[in-house]
């Protein structure tokens, strides 16, 4: 193990942890788009999921930062992601115009699942609260 492994593994963390953190923090301050958006795309009981959104992905994102039950925080946010991407990038489904930009946001929410299935599977590394 290198010198820098330690530190790439905690930077890893922080750059998979930064966007389920921002986001949720977006969902809090549109919350009334957030919703009307899920109810587009016919999501039963969006307001307490749009709710429970919001605490897992900032939850689990500030877990993946510190590496406190990371391996947890990431195969939550794994399966989130695969169940976000399913319903809300499913280009398959959506008008001509939409289908490029959905299926990149698709592309890239697999990217992340790799990212969170390579922390689950691996651990945080020694900078982190389980230091494994």
């Amino acid at each position: 193990m290198s010198n820098f492994q330690p530190w790439g593994l905690l930077l890893g963390r922080i750059l998979l942890a930064y966007i389920f953190i921002m986001t949720a923090i977006s969902k809090m301050g549109g919350f009334a788009g957030n919703l009307k958006y899920m109810a587009s795309k016919s999501v039963p009981m969006a307001e307490p999921l749009l709710a429970a959104s919001i605490a897992l992905e900032l939850v689990a994102g500030l877990m993946l930062v510190i590496g406190w039950k990371t391996r947890w925080a990431a195969w939550a946010l794994f399966a989130f992601v695969l169940i976000a991407t399913v319903i809300f990038h499913n280009f398959w489904a959506v008008p001509q115009e939409q289908v490029m930009l959905q299926t990149i946001l698709f592309q890239k929410n697999f990217a992340i699942m790799g990212g969170l299935l390579y922390v689950a599977l691996m651990g945080p590394g020694r900078l982190s609260v389980d230091k494994s």
